[in-house]
């Protein structure tokens, strides 16, 4: 396995769902070898996202813009994009939600890198989704996972409720 490969030899895949989202993302970390970060490498059309607005409470990321412009939703704020910039994503609740758009008229192209810790939970505040997954990190197999759920929460229970 070699521990180096140039952008342009990436194999993309595409993405789409509905009107607003497509992306061609490219696996990276897997060909290198990679154990405790994932890394990708994402191609969003203009007027496109790759994925929906969320927040890890448990793996962080980050996104370098290596090509385009646009717009990156952090919390309740909006902020502009361009080559070279450099966006963190901590995990953490609402506040550290994140979504790359591309709202130019040219493809925006990112890499992004994250932890891959196999045990996470996703809030998705743009539609109240939550998923909650162990045995393997977001974008892995999940046939590895123990647990594997995406749904959105319901009344609170006690702690003895059905017991």
């Amino acid at each position: 396995m070699r521990p180096i490969i140039n952008l342009d030899e990436v194999v993309l895949e595409r993405f789409s769902h509905g009107e607003r989202f497509e992306t061609q993302d490219g696996a990276i970390g897997p060909q290198l070898g990679a154990r405790q970060l994932g890394y990708s490498l994402n191609v969003v059309p203009p007027g496109k996202r790759a994925v929906p607005f969320h927040c890890h409470h448990v793996n962080e990321e980050m996104f370098l813009v290596l090509e385009g412009s646009g717009v990156v939703r952090i919390g309740e704020r909006e902020h502009a994009i361009r080559k070279g910039d450099v966006i963190a994503a901590p995990a953490g609740g609402r506040a550290s939600a994140h979504q790359i758009i591309n709202t130019s008229a040219h493809e925006l192209r990112y890499l992004s890198v994250s932890t891959m810790l196999p045990t996470d939970v996703i809030e998705y505040p743009d539609s109240g989704k939550v998923a909650v997954m162990v045995g393997s990190p977001p974008g892995e197999d999940p046939a590895a996972r123990t647990y594997n759920h995406r749904g959105r929460p319901g009344p609170a229970l006690d702690y003895w409720d059905g017991e």
